[in-house]
């Protein structure tokens, strides 16, 4: 019997805020521990996830030379500390 995996792939990511207030994701870790730095975030827009499902802020990146799609799923709650989380779709 062959175990389905999950489309979306959560992932932790380190980011930080410009002074516009616009967040950019530097490094992300990957589910088995490997860190990726993002060398350089190319576009930022609202997107569904065409393979894993669900929508999202799409972020086009560029990681050791290739582009790369990272979603951030905003959370439906307003208040508290988590905002959302990161997944990148698996291939």
């Amino acid at each position: 019997m062959s175990e389905k995996l999950n489309p979306k792939v959560y992932v932790a990511v380190k980011a930080d805020f410009n002074e516009d207030g616009i967040m950019l994701p530097r490094e992300l870790t990957w589910e088995d521990g490997t860190r990726y730095e993002i060398d350089r975030v190319l576009d930022i827009r609202q997107a569904a996830a065409m393979k894993a499902g669900g929508q999202g802020d799409r972020y086009t990146v560029r990681i050791k030379g290739k582009q790369s799609y990272l979603f951030f799923e905003r959370s439906t709650n307003q208040t508290g500390n988590q905002l959302g989380r990161w997944f990148v779709e698996r291939r």
